[in-house]
């Protein structure tokens, strides 16, 4: 079975709700932001569609486009994005720790000072994520090359499966490791991170164990939250413009339930992780071989060492010092 306290996870994310609250307004708002522009591309559509008497595929096309602008838009909005995930993860780091935290709408200013006082550019904690999750799919890749010389079907479909696990898992592991350097009050973020790296892959089938058990836990809760929803969505995808019934109410809402997931579940999820990979490596230092085996096999990890060895950090400005606290209010 899992080795996490359900309980101590469902504690500590309590003890941030004005973050759960700030995640819920902002990942609720991206899903009525793309409801929002499918509605209209299909309003727009259907009328483009009228003239050649194809409103229904217009209204479909119409959507399509109002997806994708919005897509768009929020991948230029990823950084923010992220950098709000990580002021959460540096407040329940800080739980864990036993540390005193403020309550109300300090707790988030305190989060983004946190984090800032480490990482000064927002794009220096975006690379340094991109490059855990690429070195992390290399780490648990394995698994490909054995079903390539596999000739039962049969075993090749369970294994693919446990591989979709797998990947599905690595969405926390990713700010598992990003905890690790926000926890080590790193001065280097990407040495910190290649040390982050080697610990869990040196004790990777551990993680692993646990992040497959939450992997299907989070994802068995969001299914029930997609089809709770499925009612609700039927209602508002009958009032859109030249709307297939089926598709609309399966996009709003599987929409609606991913903003839940990321907003609620997600935290558990992390909290959960952390008890696991901060127990585990106690005591531990990265292994030297495992640094040879992921450099040799990731050019992610050997960019992410180079990185690591050119670091001049800027400092953030008018930010606390390092392991500065913060009364609970």
């Amino acid at each position: 079975m899992w080795d996490f306290s359900v309980g101590k996870a469902l504690s500590a994310v309590i003890r941030t709700t004005p973050f759960i609250i700030l995640r819920l307004a902002v990942y609720l708002g991206i899903g009525v932001a793309y409801l929002f522009a499918i509605g209209v591309g299909a309003l727009v559509g259907t009328g483009i569609g009228y003239v050649g008497s194809h409103a229904a595929a217009g209204a479909f096309w119409g959507g399509l486009v109002g997806f994708g602008v919005t897509s768009a838009i929020l991948y230029l909005a990823r950084e923010y994005i992220l950098y709000l995930v990580k002021a959460h993860i540096a407040v329940l780091v800080e739980i864990y720790d036993g540390r005193p935290i403020p309550a109300g709408q300090k707790q988030i200013s305190y989060g983004a000072e946190f984090v800032k006082t480490h990482f000064a550019e927002s794009s220096v904690l975006f690379g340094v994520d991109q490059i855990i999750k690429a070195v992390l799919r290399i780490i648990t890749g394995t698994l490909n090359t054995i079903t390539a010389f596999l000739p039962i079907p049969a075993l090749q479909t369970a294994i693919r499966l446990f591989e979709a696990i797998l990947r599905v898992s690595l969405t926390y592991v990713d700010e598992l490791i990003l905890a690790y350097l926000i926890r080590t009050r790193t001065t280097n973020p990407w040495a910190s991170a290649q040390d982050a790296l080697i610990l869990y892959a040196q004790n990777y089938k551990h993680f692993l164990k646990n992040a497959v058990w939450l992997a299907i836990f989070m994802w068995g809760l969001t299914l029930a939250i997609f089809l709770v929803l499925l009612g609700p969505a039927a209602g508002i995808a009958a009032i859109m413009p030249g709307h297939n019934g089926g598709i609309w109410v399966l996009a709003i809402a599987f929409i609606f339930a991913w903003a839940l997931k990321a907003a609620i579940l997600e935290p558990f999820a992390l909290a959960a992780l952390m008890q696991v990979y901060f127990k585990t490596i106690e005591g531990q230092t990265p292994d030297p071989v495992w640094s040879e085996r992921l450099s040799t096999a990731s050019t992610r990890f050997r960019e992410l060492a180079g990185k690591a060895a050119g670091w001049a950090p800027k400092p953030a400005s008018n930010t606390p010092p390092a392991g500065t606290q913060v009364s609970a209010t």
